[in-house]
């Protein structure tokens, strides 16, 4: 399967990167906005696609072309303000959704995030990321593709366990980075993970042995 990460300069996109690039089964392409981000990714031995979230649903078909499924991993991040919130957590998102279908191509990794489908459990802090999270995860969910939308606590930057446990209400509200990582990987040919919304913390089984009883 080829695949393309979408925020592969981010966090989770780095280690989803890192885990796919030597993978028997998989391909992977890095998709970044940067030519420097680029230049990096490229001496790594992984081919960057430059491209951007703001850019036109068109452009963003054109360099999915070839894929096999999309990685969506991309975000503003903490330093801007709601107006990127709403051009890339939201619209850039909803338009890699859209380009993905317009390319033919129907598996579809979306990163999203904690209790997004629920309002009473946000945040006031960081509402508009909700609000964002939200919105892109029910278009996703109304669309045509063969999606899977992971969504996992607060995000750590420790290494990775190995063992998590998906759609819990457990004392455990956080995951390594890392483990979301690996559940990307692990779904994306998963067939039962199709169409379905995985919440995800850090818990006591190996992530196939949940990946598969999903």
């Amino acid at each position: 399967m080829n695949i393309l990460v979408i925020g592969a300069n981010g966090q989770i996109g780095k280690h989803v990167i890192s885990q796919l690039k030597d993978h028997k089964e998989h391909a992977v392409r890095a998709m970044v906005r940067k030519q420097e981000q680029a230049d990096a990714f490229d001496g790594a031995g992984v081919e960057p696609v430059l491209a951007d979230l703001e850019g036109t649903v068109s452009e963003l078909a054109e360099v999915m072309k070839g894929s096999d499924a999309i990685v969506f991993t991309a975000g503003s991040g903490g330093s801007t303000g709601s107006d990127k919130t709403l051009l890339i957590d939201l619209d850039g998102a909803v338009k890699t959704m859209e380009a993905a279908e317009q390319a033919g191509i129907s598996r579809y990794v979306m990163v999203s995030a904690m209790h997004a489908e629920d309002r009473s459990s946000w945040s006031d802090k960081i509402k508009p990321y909700y609000v964002a999270k939200h919105y892109a995860d029910r278009l996703l969910e109304s669309s045509s593709l063969n999606y899977t939308i992971l969504r996992p606590g607060g995000l750590l930057n420790e290494p990775g366990r190995g063992k998590i446990a998906a759609n819990t209400e457990g004392n455990e509200k956080s995951i390594p980075r890392e483990d979301v990582a690996s559940v990307i990987v692990a779904v994306l040919d998963a067939e039962n993970t199709y169409r379905k919304a995985i919440s995800l913390v850090s818990g006591e089984q190996s992530i196939q042995e949940v990946v598969q009883n999903i």
